[in-house]
Protein backbone atom coordinates (compact mmCIF):
# COMPACT_ATOMS: atom_id res chain seq x y z
CA UNK A 1 0.00 0.00 0.00
CA UNK A 2 1.07 3.81 -0.01
CA UNK A 3 0.70 4.04 3.33
CA UNK A 4 3.03 1.61 4.49
CA UNK A 5 5.44 2.43 7.74
CA UNK A 6 3.95 6.16 7.39
CA UNK A 7 2.69 6.34 11.25
CA UNK A 8 5.13 6.73 13.68
CA UNK A 9 4.73 5.09 17.16
CA UNK A 10 7.75 6.47 18.99
CA UNK A 11 6.91 7.36 22.69
CA UNK A 12 7.56 5.40 25.92
CA UNK A 13 4.33 5.70 28.26
CA UNK A 14 2.15 2.86 27.42
CA UNK A 15 -0.92 4.71 26.83
CA UNK A 16 1.00 6.62 24.31
CA UNK A 17 1.70 3.21 22.60
CA UNK A 18 -1.39 2.35 22.41
CA UNK A 19 -3.01 5.37 21.09
CA UNK A 20 -0.20 5.07 18.53
CA UNK A 21 -0.78 1.14 17.54
CA UNK A 22 -4.44 2.11 17.51
CA UNK A 23 -6.85 2.52 14.46
CA UNK A 24 -5.76 -0.91 12.30
CA UNK A 25 -8.35 -2.55 14.72
CA UNK A 26 -11.35 -0.63 14.20
CA UNK A 27 -11.15 -0.35 10.79
CA UNK A 28 -11.15 -4.02 10.94
CA UNK A 29 -14.07 -3.92 13.22
CA UNK A 30 -16.42 -2.12 10.66
CA UNK A 31 -16.50 -5.36 8.75
CA UNK A 32 -18.06 -6.65 11.93
CA UNK A 33 -20.77 -4.63 12.22
CA UNK A 34 -21.81 -3.83 8.50
CA UNK A 35 -25.66 -3.88 7.10
CA UNK A 36 -24.97 -7.24 6.33
CA UNK A 37 -24.60 -8.00 10.34
CA UNK A 38 -27.75 -5.92 10.61
CA UNK A 39 -29.91 -8.38 8.86
CA UNK A 40 -28.59 -11.46 9.93
CA UNK A 41 -28.90 -10.31 13.30
CA UNK A 42 -32.56 -8.30 12.83
CA UNK A 43 -33.68 -11.67 11.15
CA UNK A 44 -32.24 -13.84 14.49
CA UNK A 45 -33.49 -11.33 16.80
CA UNK A 46 -37.05 -11.19 15.42
CA UNK A 47 -37.80 -14.94 14.80
CA UNK A 48 -35.56 -16.36 17.72
CA UNK A 49 -35.98 -13.76 20.44
CA UNK A 50 -32.54 -13.53 22.37
CA UNK A 51 -31.39 -17.43 21.40
CA UNK A 52 -28.63 -16.49 19.42
CA UNK A 53 -26.70 -14.21 21.71
CA UNK A 54 -24.05 -16.88 22.03
CA UNK A 55 -23.34 -17.41 18.23
CA UNK A 56 -22.61 -13.61 18.87
CA UNK A 57 -20.35 -13.90 21.40
CA UNK A 58 -18.88 -17.14 20.24
CA UNK A 59 -18.64 -15.44 16.71
CA UNK A 60 -16.97 -12.78 18.40
CA UNK A 61 -14.47 -14.42 20.67
CA UNK A 62 -13.01 -16.46 16.62
CA UNK A 63 -12.67 -12.99 15.15
CA UNK A 64 -10.50 -11.90 18.25
CA UNK A 65 -8.29 -14.85 17.91
CA UNK A 66 -8.05 -14.78 14.13
CA UNK A 67 -7.33 -11.05 13.70
CA UNK A 68 -4.40 -11.52 16.65
CA UNK A 69 -3.34 -14.07 14.33
CA UNK A 70 -3.65 -11.96 10.96
CA UNK A 71 -1.82 -8.90 12.62
CA UNK A 72 1.08 -10.81 13.73
CA UNK A 73 1.46 -12.57 10.34
CA UNK A 74 1.62 -9.07 8.88
CA UNK A 75 4.26 -7.33 11.38
CA UNK A 76 6.30 -10.54 12.05
CA UNK A 77 6.82 -11.39 8.13
CA UNK A 78 6.11 -7.98 6.45
CA UNK A 79 3.97 -9.86 4.15
CA UNK A 80 -0.01 -9.60 4.54
CA UNK A 81 -1.99 -12.91 4.29
CA UNK A 82 -2.56 -12.15 0.33
CA UNK A 83 1.14 -12.03 -0.42
CA UNK A 84 2.11 -15.42 1.94
CA UNK A 85 -0.39 -17.34 -0.27
CA UNK A 86 1.09 -16.19 -3.33
CA UNK A 87 4.81 -16.99 -2.04
CA UNK A 88 3.66 -20.23 -0.35
CA UNK A 89 1.23 -21.51 -3.32
CA UNK A 90 1.74 -22.51 -6.70
CA UNK A 91 0.32 -20.21 -9.19
CA UNK A 92 -3.41 -22.01 -10.13
CA UNK A 93 -4.02 -22.73 -6.38
CA UNK A 94 -3.40 -18.81 -5.62
CA UNK A 95 -5.39 -18.12 -8.43
CA UNK A 96 -8.35 -20.04 -6.94
CA UNK A 97 -7.77 -18.42 -3.51
CA UNK A 98 -7.79 -15.11 -5.10
CA UNK A 99 -10.88 -15.62 -6.63
CA UNK A 100 -12.62 -17.25 -3.18
CA UNK A 101 -11.60 -13.76 -1.37
CA UNK A 102 -13.14 -11.84 -4.28
CA UNK A 103 -16.78 -13.85 -4.15
CA UNK A 104 -16.17 -12.98 -0.43
CA UNK A 105 -15.92 -9.27 -1.46
CA UNK A 106 -18.45 -8.92 -4.12
CA UNK A 107 -20.81 -10.48 -0.97
CA UNK A 108 -19.74 -8.42 1.95
CA UNK A 109 -20.11 -4.74 -0.59
CA UNK A 110 -23.48 -6.00 -1.66
CA UNK A 111 -24.38 -6.14 1.83
CA UNK A 112 -22.65 -2.52 2.31
CA UNK A 113 -24.14 -1.01 -0.86
CA UNK A 114 -27.53 -1.78 -0.64
CA UNK A 115 -27.73 -0.85 3.18
CA UNK A 116 -26.49 2.44 2.30
CA UNK A 117 -28.71 2.62 -0.69
CA UNK A 118 -31.55 1.36 1.99
CA UNK A 119 -30.61 4.30 4.90
CA UNK A 120 -30.46 7.27 2.40
CA UNK A 121 -34.39 6.10 0.93
CA UNK A 122 -35.46 6.13 4.54
CA UNK A 123 -33.68 9.28 5.68
CA UNK A 124 -34.25 10.92 2.18
CA UNK A 125 -36.49 9.51 -0.31
CA UNK A 126 -33.21 8.46 -2.55
CA UNK A 127 -34.32 5.97 -4.79
CA UNK A 128 -32.44 2.90 -3.89
CA UNK A 129 -31.03 2.54 -7.76
CA UNK A 130 -29.66 5.99 -6.75
CA UNK A 131 -28.71 5.35 -3.72
CA UNK A 132 -26.61 2.67 -5.09
CA UNK A 133 -25.16 5.06 -7.43
CA UNK A 134 -23.83 7.66 -4.64
CA UNK A 135 -21.80 4.58 -2.46
CA UNK A 136 -19.57 4.63 -5.71
CA UNK A 137 -18.34 8.17 -4.30
CA UNK A 138 -16.47 6.37 -1.41
CA UNK A 139 -14.01 6.09 -4.21
CA UNK A 140 -13.07 9.54 -3.92
CA UNK A 141 -13.05 9.87 -0.31
CA UNK A 142 -10.82 7.35 0.45
CA UNK A 143 -8.10 8.80 -2.43
CA UNK A 144 -8.71 12.36 -0.28
CA UNK A 145 -8.02 10.91 2.95
CA UNK A 146 -5.23 8.50 2.20
CA UNK A 147 -3.32 11.63 0.43
CA UNK A 148 -4.02 13.91 3.69
CA UNK A 149 -2.47 10.55 5.72
CA UNK A 150 -3.33 7.22 7.04
CA UNK A 151 -4.77 8.60 10.49
CA UNK A 152 -7.00 10.93 8.99
CA UNK A 153 -8.69 7.86 7.22
CA UNK A 154 -8.75 6.16 10.69
CA UNK A 155 -10.21 8.92 12.33
CA UNK A 156 -12.84 9.13 10.30
CA UNK A 157 -14.13 5.46 10.26
CA UNK A 158 -13.54 5.88 14.37
CA UNK A 159 -15.91 8.90 14.51
CA UNK A 160 -18.60 6.63 12.32
CA UNK A 161 -18.48 3.77 14.77
CA UNK A 162 -19.08 6.02 17.82
CA UNK A 163 -22.40 7.42 16.07
CA UNK A 164 -23.24 3.59 15.46
CA UNK A 165 -22.78 2.46 19.02
CA UNK A 166 -24.51 6.08 20.08
CA UNK A 167 -27.52 5.59 18.04
CA UNK A 168 -28.00 1.86 19.56
CA UNK A 169 -27.39 2.78 23.10
CA UNK A 170 -30.08 5.27 22.57
CA UNK A 171 -32.37 2.26 21.31
CA UNK A 172 -31.33 0.15 23.94
CA UNK A 173 -32.49 2.56 26.33
CA UNK A 174 -35.78 2.84 24.27
CA UNK A 175 -36.17 -0.85 23.89
CA UNK A 176 -35.47 -1.45 28.22
CA UNK A 177 -35.05 -5.59 27.30
CA UNK A 178 -35.23 -8.07 30.66
CA UNK A 179 -31.46 -8.10 31.28
CA UNK A 180 -32.11 -11.99 32.50
CA UNK A 181 -33.25 -12.88 29.47
CA UNK A 182 -30.80 -11.17 27.34
CA UNK A 183 -28.20 -12.85 30.07
CA UNK A 184 -29.66 -16.25 29.23
CA UNK A 185 -29.15 -15.33 25.47
CA UNK A 186 -25.57 -15.77 25.76
CA UNK A 187 -25.04 -19.52 26.91
CA UNK A 188 -25.05 -21.99 24.57
CA UNK A 189 -27.99 -24.24 23.54
CA UNK A 190 -28.21 -27.20 21.52
CA UNK A 191 -31.74 -25.98 19.83
CA UNK A 192 -29.37 -23.70 17.64
CA UNK A 193 -28.39 -27.09 16.05
CA UNK A 194 -31.14 -28.61 16.05
CA UNK A 195 -32.80 -26.10 14.15
CA UNK A 196 -32.15 -26.01 10.66
CA UNK A 197 -33.83 -21.92 10.34
CA UNK A 198 -32.07 -21.28 13.25
CA UNK A 199 -28.60 -23.01 11.83
CA UNK A 200 -29.14 -21.27 8.95
CA UNK A 201 -29.30 -17.51 10.62
CA UNK A 202 -26.77 -18.47 13.39
CA UNK A 203 -23.97 -19.31 10.06
CA UNK A 204 -25.08 -16.22 8.26
CA UNK A 205 -24.08 -14.03 11.65
CA UNK A 206 -20.95 -16.28 11.90
CA UNK A 207 -20.21 -15.26 8.02
CA UNK A 208 -21.43 -11.74 8.68
CA UNK A 209 -19.31 -11.51 12.11
CA UNK A 210 -16.09 -13.53 11.12
CA UNK A 211 -15.09 -12.01 7.58
CA UNK A 212 -12.58 -13.42 5.62
CA UNK A 213 -11.26 -10.69 3.61
CA UNK A 214 -10.98 -9.26 7.33
CA UNK A 215 -8.17 -11.13 7.54
CA UNK A 216 -6.27 -9.93 4.21
CA UNK A 217 -7.06 -6.27 5.60
CA UNK A 218 -6.06 -6.36 9.26
CA UNK A 219 -2.57 -8.17 7.99
CA UNK A 220 -1.79 -5.06 5.57
CA UNK A 221 -3.17 -2.08 7.54
CA UNK A 222 -0.50 -2.95 10.35
CA UNK A 223 1.80 -2.13 8.63
CA UNK A 224 1.34 1.23 8.10
CA UNK A 225 3.05 1.58 11.60
CA UNK A 226 6.71 2.22 11.63
CA UNK A 227 7.37 0.21 14.38
CA UNK A 228 11.57 -1.45 14.73
CA UNK A 229 12.52 -4.22 12.22
CA UNK A 230 13.87 -6.18 15.79
CA UNK A 231 12.64 -8.88 18.06
CA UNK A 232 11.84 -6.81 20.60
CA UNK A 233 10.37 -4.22 18.23
CA UNK A 234 7.84 -6.85 16.26
CA UNK A 235 7.01 -8.32 20.11
CA UNK A 236 5.69 -4.98 21.18
CA UNK A 237 3.94 -3.81 17.75
CA UNK A 238 2.08 -7.33 18.01
CA UNK A 239 1.36 -6.54 21.90
CA UNK A 240 -0.75 -3.02 20.53
CA UNK A 241 -1.50 -4.02 17.84
CA UNK A 242 -3.88 -7.13 19.53
CA UNK A 243 -4.92 -4.75 22.11
CA UNK A 244 -6.12 -2.61 19.38
CA UNK A 245 -8.42 -5.29 17.55
CA UNK A 246 -9.41 -6.48 20.87
CA UNK A 247 -10.59 -3.27 22.15
CA UNK A 248 -12.32 -2.74 19.18
CA UNK A 249 -14.00 -5.88 18.15
CA UNK A 250 -15.37 -5.53 21.63
CA UNK A 251 -16.99 -2.70 20.57
CA UNK A 252 -18.39 -4.61 17.82
CA UNK A 253 -19.84 -7.08 19.84
CA UNK A 254 -21.46 -4.25 21.90
CA UNK A 255 -22.94 -3.60 18.57
CA UNK A 256 -24.16 -6.55 17.10
CA UNK A 257 -25.61 -7.69 20.27
CA UNK A 258 -27.35 -4.81 20.62
CA UNK A 259 -28.63 -5.09 17.34
CA UNK A 260 -30.11 -8.52 18.19
CA UNK A 261 -31.68 -7.29 21.36
CA UNK A 262 -33.59 -4.22 19.93
CA UNK A 263 -35.17 -6.89 17.49
CA UNK A 264 -35.45 -9.32 19.66
CA UNK A 265 -37.76 -6.94 22.47
CA UNK A 266 -39.39 -5.02 19.56
CA UNK A 267 -40.25 -7.50 17.55
CA UNK A 268 -39.54 -11.22 19.06
CA UNK A 269 -41.47 -10.26 21.95
CA UNK A 270 -44.48 -8.02 20.34
CA UNK A 271 -45.82 -10.89 17.82
CA UNK A 272 -43.80 -9.29 15.27
CA UNK A 273 -41.41 -12.06 14.75
CA UNK A 274 -41.47 -12.39 10.85
CA UNK A 275 -39.57 -8.92 10.65
CA UNK A 276 -36.65 -9.59 8.11
CA UNK A 277 -36.40 -6.41 6.58
CA UNK A 278 -34.67 -3.09 7.19
CA UNK A 279 -37.18 -1.08 5.28
CA UNK A 280 -39.97 -3.01 7.85
CA UNK A 281 -38.03 -2.48 11.21
CA UNK A 282 -37.24 1.21 10.32
CA UNK A 283 -41.88 1.40 10.05
CA UNK A 284 -41.73 -0.54 13.43
CA UNK A 285 -39.57 1.28 15.84
CA UNK A 286 -41.34 4.63 16.40
CA UNK A 287 -44.57 3.33 16.96
CA UNK A 288 -43.26 0.15 18.97
CA UNK A 289 -40.48 2.26 21.16
CA UNK A 290 -41.65 5.92 20.21
CA UNK A 291 -40.25 8.80 18.79
CA UNK A 292 -36.91 9.23 17.03
CA UNK A 293 -36.05 5.33 16.90
CA UNK A 294 -36.99 4.56 13.40
CA UNK A 295 -34.44 7.88 12.56
CA UNK A 296 -31.99 6.98 14.84
CA UNK A 297 -31.92 3.90 12.99
CA UNK A 298 -31.42 4.91 9.28
CA UNK A 299 -28.75 7.25 11.17
CA UNK A 300 -26.74 4.18 12.21
CA UNK A 301 -27.41 1.80 9.22
CA UNK A 302 -26.20 5.00 7.12
CA UNK A 303 -23.16 5.24 9.39
CA UNK A 304 -22.11 1.87 9.06
CA UNK A 305 -22.74 1.24 5.29
CA UNK A 306 -20.98 4.02 4.48
CA UNK A 307 -18.03 3.05 6.56
CA UNK A 308 -17.77 -0.51 5.28
CA UNK A 309 -17.41 0.41 2.00
CA UNK A 310 -14.57 2.64 2.61
CA UNK A 311 -12.92 -0.37 3.71
CA UNK A 312 -14.09 -2.99 1.65
CA UNK A 313 -12.61 -0.67 -1.02
CA UNK A 314 -9.29 -0.96 0.48
CA UNK A 315 -9.74 -4.64 1.15
CA UNK A 316 -10.17 -5.93 -2.61
CA UNK A 317 -7.01 -3.72 -2.99
CA UNK A 318 -4.83 -5.21 -0.72
CA UNK A 319 -6.10 -8.09 -2.17
CA UNK A 320 -5.41 -7.70 -5.80
CA UNK A 321 -2.16 -6.43 -5.50
CA UNK A 322 -1.10 -9.14 -2.98
CA UNK A 323 -2.33 -12.36 -4.80
CA UNK A 324 -1.59 -10.97 -8.73
CA UNK A 325 0.75 -8.56 -7.49
CA UNK A 326 -0.95 -5.91 -10.16
CA UNK A 327 0.36 -2.77 -9.31
CA UNK A 328 -2.64 -0.58 -11.08
CA UNK A 329 -3.01 3.34 -10.46
CA UNK A 330 -4.43 4.14 -6.84
CA UNK A 331 -7.93 5.69 -8.14
CA UNK A 332 -8.80 2.68 -11.29
CA UNK A 333 -7.69 -0.01 -8.32
CA UNK A 334 -10.35 1.36 -6.24
CA UNK A 335 -12.94 2.32 -9.04
CA UNK A 336 -12.71 -1.33 -9.94
CA UNK A 337 -13.09 -2.85 -6.55
CA UNK A 338 -15.67 -0.85 -6.42
CA UNK A 339 -17.60 -1.85 -9.58
CA UNK A 340 -17.43 -5.39 -8.65
CA UNK A 341 -20.23 -4.66 -5.80
CA UNK A 342 -22.12 -1.55 -7.35
CA UNK A 343 -22.93 -3.57 -10.46
CA UNK A 344 -24.30 -6.51 -9.41
CA UNK A 345 -25.96 -4.26 -6.56
CA UNK A 346 -27.49 -2.24 -9.14
CA UNK A 347 -29.23 -5.53 -10.89
CA UNK A 348 -30.55 -6.86 -7.78
CA UNK A 349 -31.92 -3.34 -6.70
CA UNK A 350 -33.59 -2.97 -9.83
CA UNK A 351 -34.78 -6.37 -10.61
CA UNK A 352 -36.04 -7.32 -7.11
CA UNK A 353 -36.79 -4.10 -5.61
CA UNK A 354 -37.06 -3.50 -2.02
CA UNK A 355 -38.86 -6.78 -1.13
CA UNK A 356 -35.68 -8.95 -2.54
CA UNK A 357 -33.02 -7.25 -0.01
CA UNK A 358 -33.23 -8.77 2.82
CA UNK A 359 -33.19 -12.34 1.55
CA UNK A 360 -30.13 -11.05 -0.30
CA UNK A 361 -28.49 -9.49 2.25
CA UNK A 362 -28.59 -12.75 4.84
CA UNK A 363 -27.80 -15.03 1.92
CA UNK A 364 -24.67 -12.30 1.22
CA UNK A 365 -23.16 -13.48 4.67
CA UNK A 366 -23.86 -17.49 4.15
CA UNK A 367 -21.49 -16.89 1.15
CA UNK A 368 -19.16 -14.85 3.05
CA UNK A 369 -18.92 -17.41 5.53
CA UNK A 370 -18.38 -20.37 3.10
CA UNK A 371 -15.27 -18.39 1.75
CA UNK A 372 -13.94 -18.01 5.25
CA UNK A 373 -12.21 -21.78 5.45
CA UNK A 374 -9.92 -20.18 2.32
CA UNK A 375 -8.59 -17.99 4.36
CA UNK A 376 -9.01 -18.75 7.54
CA UNK A 377 -6.90 -22.32 6.93
CA UNK A 378 -3.43 -20.68 5.28
CA UNK A 379 -3.25 -18.33 7.70
CA UNK A 380 -3.57 -20.70 11.18
CA UNK A 381 -0.99 -22.70 8.68
CA UNK A 382 1.43 -19.82 8.03
CA UNK A 383 1.26 -18.51 11.62
CA UNK A 384 1.85 -21.94 12.83
CA UNK A 385 5.21 -22.21 10.44
CA UNK A 386 8.71 -22.04 12.37
CA UNK A 387 10.41 -21.04 9.69
CA UNK A 388 7.80 -18.04 8.49
CA UNK A 389 7.28 -16.89 11.62
CA UNK A 390 10.49 -17.65 13.75
CA UNK A 391 10.19 -16.79 17.76
CA UNK A 392 6.99 -15.62 16.98
CA UNK A 393 5.63 -18.71 15.68
CA UNK A 394 2.12 -19.85 17.04
CA UNK A 395 2.81 -22.32 20.75
CA UNK A 396 1.30 -25.76 20.90
CA UNK A 397 -1.86 -24.45 22.51
CA UNK A 398 -2.54 -21.87 20.22
CA UNK A 399 -2.05 -23.77 17.54
CA UNK A 400 -4.55 -26.40 18.36
CA UNK A 401 -7.16 -23.51 19.52
CA UNK A 402 -6.50 -21.96 15.84
CA UNK A 403 -6.90 -25.07 13.75
CA UNK A 404 -9.94 -26.52 16.01
CA UNK A 405 -11.43 -23.00 15.36
CA UNK A 406 -10.80 -23.42 11.68
CA UNK A 407 -12.11 -26.88 11.91
CA UNK A 408 -15.62 -25.67 13.63
CA UNK A 409 -15.87 -23.10 10.96
CA UNK A 410 -15.53 -25.47 8.05
CA UNK A 411 -17.96 -27.90 9.69
CA UNK A 412 -20.56 -25.58 10.08
CA UNK A 413 -20.76 -24.78 6.85
CA UNK A 414 -21.00 -28.53 5.44
CA UNK A 415 -23.66 -28.66 8.21
CA UNK A 416 -25.35 -25.94 6.45
CA UNK A 417 -24.62 -27.18 2.72
CA UNK A 418 -25.89 -30.55 3.33
CA UNK A 419 -29.49 -28.75 5.18
CA UNK A 420 -29.65 -26.26 2.16
CA UNK A 421 -29.28 -29.00 -0.25
CA UNK A 422 -31.10 -31.70 1.63
CA UNK A 423 -34.56 -29.52 1.69
CA UNK A 424 -33.91 -29.19 5.42
CA UNK A 425 -34.39 -25.24 5.00
CA UNK A 426 -37.30 -22.82 3.97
Amino acid sequence: MEVYRTVPVSGQQWWRKILAFAGPGYLVAVGYMDPGNWATDLAGGAQFGYTLLTVILASNLMAILLQGLASKLGIVTGRDLAQACRDHYSKPVGFVLWIACEIAIAACDLAEVIGTAIALNLLFGIPIPWGIAITALDVLIILYLQNKGFRLLEALVITLLVTVGACFLFMLMLAKPPFAEVMRGFIPTTQIFSNPSMLYIGIGILGATVMPHNLYLHSSIVQTRRYDETVAGKQEAVKFAFIDSTIALSFALFINAAILIVAAASFHNTGNSEVGEIQDAYKLLTPLLGAGASTVFALALLASGQNSTITGTLAGQIVMEGFLNIRLRPWLRRLITRMIAIVPAAIVAIRYGESGTAKLLVLSQVVLSMQLSFAVFPLVMFTSDKVKMGPFVNPLWLKILAYSVAVVIGGLNIWLLLQFFGGGMD
